[in-house]
């Protein structure tokens, strides 16, 4: 079991990894189709962690239960969300992905009240309403976007593309409240293996049918490390990272650290993308950045006493 402050660490190195490859993302999807492009992340990442596939000794039988939750897992938090994070980010900016997903916060905290019983302390919700409403701001700011849409998708579908990043949120927020309960069956080694191979599974046919008409010579050098990179990222390190921080920290105090993915795809969009960073967008992120130190301070003495009793 990793210390609360090493379990901060990972929830916020995880969501800042998922920020970095939604925004990067963006290069990819004009090179390469997106249902290829999301079967051979999972290819790629499942065959890099073969060996955390087989049942630890001391692991019990998976039950009905866990098998439902992590096909769920999968589909929702792996299979959709690559799916609308993909399209969405081709017709959108990273910048304009990093606004609308400053709500996931927010949804994590509700899905942990309704189908996780668990209690919002007024810090969290403080910690959470810092967040959405500093990253919100970057929807005032946001002046960078229209010259890049014409590369990746025509600026008319860009509310289409806004909608699909919508749909990405949702997605995310069911990831880390069914990872939670996924914690407390399994190890964070096998849930990322297991996901994995069930989103490789959902994608398969459409990846094969996607790669029959694919011209792989095309693809620049670049693209496929960044495609490295990618698979590596999403399908093994940010989902460990994930898992491993859930085992100490609630899911709704946890879901205050995906602020970290808007940040950190909206710093790619300007530093790698070249997409501009206004005045207004720097005193967003540090907004942004207050509401994670707010639900990570320690608890005061009495505080912490009065929850023990309770």
């Amino acid at each position: 079991m990793p210390s609360r402050p090493a379990a901060y660490f990972c929830l916020a190195l995880s969501m800042s990894l998922v920020g970095s490859y939604v925004a990067l993302s963006r290069p990819l999807v004009g090179a390469i189709p997106v249902f290829l492009l999301a079967w051979m992340r999972f290819g790629i990442g499942g065959a890099a962690m073969l060996h955390w596939l087989p049942k630890p000794a001391g692991e019990p039988p998976l039950t009905q239960q866990t098998r439902r939750l992590l096909f769920l897992e999968s589909f929702l938090g792996n299979f959709l969300f690559s799916l609308c994070m993909l399209f969405g980010v081709s017709m959108t900016s990273a910048v304009s992905a990093g606004v609308i997903m400053a709500s996931i916060p927010a949804v994590v905290a509700l899905m942990s009240w309704a189908f996780l019983r668990e209690r919002i302390g007024l810090r969290t919700w403080a910690a959470v309403a810092c967040a959405a409403t500093g990253i919100a701001l970057l929807a005032f700011t946001d002046r960078g976007a229209p010259a890049h849409e014409g590369a990746w998708g025509p600026a008319s579908g860009a509310w289409l593309g806004n909608l699909l990043v919508l749909g990405a949120v949702v997605c995310e927020a069911s990831y880390a409240v069914i990872g939670k309960k996924l914690t407390a069956a399994l190890g964070p080694k096998r849930i990322t293996s297991l996901i994995n191979l069930w989103g490789f599974a959902l994608v398969t046919p459409f990846g094969l049918h996607a790669a029959l008409r694919f011209d792989f010579a095309a693809v620049p050098p670049g693209i496929w490390l960044l495609l490295l990179f990618y698979s590596l990222a999403a399908s093994i390190w940010t989902v460990w990272l994930w898992m491993t921080g859930l085992k100490v920290v609630h899911a709704s105090q946890a879901g205050v650290f995906t602020v970290m993915l808007p940040v950190a795809a909206a710093l790619v969009g300007v530093f790698v993308l070249g997409e501009r960073l206004t005045g207004g967008q720097l005193v967003a992120f540090a907004i942004a950045l207050a509401g994670v130190l707010l639900a990570t301070l320690p608890a005061r003495p009495a505080a912490a006493a009065g929850r023990q009793q309770r």
